[in-house]
């Protein structure tokens, strides 16, 4: 694997371009870039370790390899086949290709696959057929307009896969949104926190996951992991340095509370497949009784929306319940995602900022309203 350090994107959602740049900055690397959905940088293989490790919310890192003119399928061939595959690939390489296409004339997914695909191959093994039992290489190519982008998925399965969710309910949300909600809501382990609609437990493990400083990639293994190509050390050195940063005896007050008993049981069992259960409470309640302890904290929660589900006069019911949770609350802040854009009037109050983000394609808004700080 040559030419470190190489050209890098992390992958981000619709809103959250700024949080990933921060993150990628906390890290220690420099020369960020915000594109659109993308976090750009120049990263050395350790770094890409450590942002795979280490980003709560991002979607992948990608290493970009090329970028050429492709007005054609015969460009596209060409360029793609000049990559210096054999400095990644190993003979025996999987080689998986996603492709996508915006304002390009070249539109047809299956047949941009099937040139990249046969590019790749007769790179690295042009006198046979490569056997594809070694090494899963997942190879994305993106067109937008008439230029080509060739890139390495590095994560895998994306990042917003912890590897802690054993169990969830309908229409769960995303870790990464999850923990983009609480990194947006201001709060700190010094103030308790509250999600009174809990489900699976996402939003109050990713603030234990945060305040404990446990990467949420502790728990998962990575692609880039089982690249020959990719140095083994960089991952050895980057976990080790990962686990030393992990804090222990923490004393935070961090409660999920949900009205169906079975959900509250799988919200503890996947804080503990996550190894922050003596960090959350988890309690059985519905959101019109749910009564957190302190001063000072935050309500972060997701709550139906009356589409994927639950109905929509349930939604206005439970949006009326957190309206009076806010009224007994006059020091707390409340950071409430909905798709629902009349929801401030079931609420009863216009929120202090929003925010429009996506839960998967679905667009929501994160309703912020923003209480007197400690």
């Amino acid at each position: 694997m040559k030419g470190f350090p190489h050209s890098c994107a992390a992958a981000a959602s619709f809103g959250l371009e700024s949080l990933v740049r921060g993150e990628v900055e906390a890290l220690g690397i420099h020369g960020v870039r915000v594109e659109d959905r993308r976090v750009c940088f120049d990263a050395t293989a350790a770094e890409i370790a450590r942002c795979n490790l280490w980003l709560r919310t991002a979607d992948r890192l990608f290493v970009t390899l090329a970028q050429f003119p492709a007005p054609g399928f015969d460009a596209l061939y060409d360029g793609v086949r000049r990559v210096p595959w054999r400095d990644w690939l190993v003979p025996d390489a999987l080689v998986v290709v996603e492709a996508s296409s915006v304002k390009s004339r070249l539109t047809a997914i299956p047949s941009l696959q099937s040139v990249t695909k046969k590019a790749i191959v007769d790179a690295v093994s042009p006198s046979a057929r490569m056997p594809e039992s070694g090494p899963r290489y997942g190879v994305h190519v993106e067109l937008r307009g008439d230029v080509a982008t060739v890139s390495l998925d590095t994560t895998g399965p994306g990042l917003n896969k912890r590897g802690y969710r054993r169990h969830t309910g309908d229409a769960p949300l995303r870790e990464n949104l999850a923990a983009a909600m609480v990194m947006l809501s201001r709060w700190d382990p010094s103030r308790p926190l509250a999600d009174p609609v809990c489900g699976s437990g996402t939003i109050a493990i990713e603030a234990a996951l945060l305040a404990a400083r446990i990467a949420p990639g502790a728990r998962r293994t990575f692609a880039a992991e089982s690249w020959p190509t990719f140095p083994a050390s960089a991952w050895k050195e980057e976990r080790a340095s990962a686990a030393e940063a992990e804090v222990h005896g923490l004393d935070i007050r961090i409660t999920g509370s949900d009205r169906d008993a079975a959900v509250v049981k799988a919200a503890r069992a996947n804080a503990k497949s996550a190894g922050v259960s003596d960090l959350v409470d988890f309690r059985r309640s519905d959101a019109a009784s749910f009564s957190p302890e302190g001063d000072y904290g935050c309500v972060v929660c997701n709550p139906p929306y009356g589409e994927r589900l639950g109905s929509e006069a349930e939604a206005r019911e439970l949006a009326r319940d957190l309206g009076k949770l806010h009224r007994a609350l006059p020091t707390w802040s409340f950071f409430v995602l909905s798709a629902r854009e009349d929801f401030p009037r079931d609420f009863g109050a216009r929120a202090t900022r929003n925010r429009k983000l996506y839960n998967g394609n679905l667009r929501c808004w994160l309703y912020q309203y923003f209480g007197p700080l400690p």
